[in-house]
């Protein structure tokens, strides 16, 4: 069964596009950036591909503001969607008006360290997309170099699936393929020394590019936030173990334990969150936030 994406909410000026797991997309229709879209950040959350009843508050207005900080830090690696902050009451301070792009149809991955679905593939064939990787790795280990590990992008309720990077180049070209791979490890390795510096690691990250009208390569969606980006604390850092990180990870850990109740297995959604999850979950998300940027939020 497919989970239902929420209804959302109208906006004067503004004409509803796509709704996805936490981001509404608008088209304005009206003043100043008539024909740019508005992508709202909202304070939904999800977890194993359902959209949880329960919010997590503030969660949209820290990720627009984590998004913009590293989108200046990387404003000389690569350039950006957002072309304006000043949007409509109703959704301001998590929202940002940008230029509409071509997307590529890639989820652009680069990784420094070993888990996840990367994990998985490695201990299946030694491999992560392709890549060959030394022998004895564990769950968090550091990888010799990053890599470019490249991902479908799949329809809501689905799963993205790990891919070559020659899927890539038959999927987009060759000239393209190479680009993406080039400004996604620039982007990972400038952030990884940032995060480094303020006593974060970051493990991996997720990053989406378009092509803009001028025919350039453009980062868009939200970059480096813990929705996108698996950041630990670079101090309680253990291979061998999972690892204690900036996101929703406790979300995960109460749904799959016995307090609350739910079967992962069924096609039933996950219960309402307790009040102690919510909190503990936006004090993550602030963490990382006030840690990364050295701002109070």
């Amino acid at each position: 069964m497919t989970p239902a994406l929420p209804t959302a909410a109208p906006i004067d000026g503004a004409e509803h596009v796509h709704t996805g797991k936490v981001r509404d997309l608008y088209r304005l229709t009206e003043g100043p950036w008539t024909d740019h879209l508005l992508m709202v950040a909202s304070d939904r959350i999800s977890a194993f591909d359902f959209i949880l009843d329960t919010p997590i508050p503030d969660k949209g207005a820290i990720l627009t503001r984590m998004s913009l900080w590293w989108f200046e830090q990387l404003s000389d690696l690569v350039p950006h969607h957002v072309v304006s902050t000043d949007v409509p009451e109703a959704v301001r301070g998590r929202a940002v008006v940008c230029r509409p792009l071509e997307m590529f149809p890639v989820e652009c991955v680069a990784r420094g360290y070993l888990t996840g679905s990367g994990l998985v593939d490695y201990r299946a064939t030694g491999e992560v997309c392709g890549v060959p990787l030394p022998d004895g790795l564990e769950d968090g280990s550091r990888l010799p170099e990053p890599i470019f590990t490249p991902a479908t992008k799949a329809a809501f309720g689905d799963h993205d699936e790990n891919v070559s990077y020659a899927a890539v180049v038959d999927t987009i070209g060759a000239e393209d393929a190479a680009a993406l791979r080039h400004l996604t490890l620039a982007v990972y390795e400038r952030a990884e020394t940032i995060a480094r510096e303020r006593g974060i690691i970051l493990a991996d990250t997720k990053l989406e590019f378009g092509r803009a009208a001028d025919g350039g390569i453009v980062l868009g969606d939200e970059v480096l936030t813990p929705d996108s980006s698996r950041f630990w604390p670079a101090d309680d850092w253990q291979p061998g173990r999972i690892q204690p990180s900036y996101d929703k990870q406790i979300v995960r850990n109460w749904l799959l334990s016995a307090e609350s109740g739910w079967d992962r297995a069924s096609d039933a959604p996950p219960p309402p969150l307790p009040d102690e999850v919510v909190e503990r979950t936006r004090a993550r998300y602030l963490e990382a936030y006030e840690l990364l940027t050295g701002e109070t939020f």
